[in-house]
């Protein structure tokens, strides 16, 4: 019995693994409406890269922003490390004395924010659209 492996003569078995996993990465796309910055976040909110390039994006965007939206309606994973680092930029947010609103987070996410209660700190809005009329109400009540 022949136990030696090639690897190297099944290229599309590993294609297919380099694909699959180019596919589950993060990807952040940032949309100017009016005074507010959107953040629209596709794929997954994870350990290592995928939630350090949301927070330094969002560092970034607070430096010169102080209304900002996270367009969660993207996100199809979340783990502990996503949870901590929505909870950080939360905090930034408070420091900068900034606006950050979570939106359109899909059942899976927002049971994790519920389960954490981290649902209670952040403000969460059904939609991106829901998000914005809530800084437009702000400012209403802030002229009465």
């Amino acid at each position: 019995m022949d136990m030696n492996w090639q690897i190297g003569e099944q290229p599309g078995i590993v294609a297919a693994l380099e694909y699959k996993e180019l596919k589950l990465k993060l990807s952040l796309e940032t949309r100017n409406r009016g005074d507010v910055i959107v953040v629209h976040c596709q794929g997954r909110i994870v350990y290592r890269d995928e939630a350090a390039a949301l927070s330094r994006l969002v560092g970034e965007l607070l430096q010169h922003s102080s209304k900002l939206v996270l367009d969660l309606s993207g996100v199809s994973s979340m783990d502990s490390a996503g949870i901590g680092e929505l909870a950080l930029l939360q905090t930034w947010a408070q420091e900068k004395n900034a606006s950050l609103k979570c939106a359109g987070a899909n059942p899976l996410v927002r049971a994790l924010l519920n389960l954490t209660n981290l649902d209670a700190v952040l403000e969460m809005h059904p939609s991106v659209n829901a998000a914005l009329e809530s800084f437009c109400e702000e400012q209403m009540c802030a002229d009465c």
